[in-house]
């Protein structure tokens, strides 16, 4: 599957778990080759304590993907409808980074 689509699939999943996925030019100061790409925050918002991920703008598609992927990992998609490709990209990035509190 191309990155492409996998990226839309990916946010498609975000969204039915009311992650609001954004995209922003990062500024890091670890070198451009890191592979910090952007990850998941809590933010409070309007409507109370809300679910984001950050990606960097200027990421590959690949590395977009690896970035979403990871975050929606640290949530329960198995009530999501979701092609098996998908499902084994999540579970390929599960456990990168901070894990969700109950």
């Amino acid at each position: 599957m191309k990155p492409e689509v996998m990226l839309e699939l990916l946010e498609a999943a975000a969204e039915q778990l009311e992650i609001k996925v954004t995209y922003e030019p990062l500024q890091t100061a670890i070198a451009s080759s890191s592979l910090m790409r952007g990850g998941l925050c809590r933010l409070k918002g309007a409507n109370g304590m809300e679910w984001r991920v950050i990606v960097d703008k200027r990421a590959t598609s690949d590395e977009r993907v690896a970035t979403l992927a990871g975050a929606l990992g640290k949530f329960d998609t198995t009530e999501l409808e979701l092609p098996q490709q998908v499902r084994e990209v999540i579970a390929l990035h599960q456990g990168t980074g901070p894990r969700r509190a109950a």
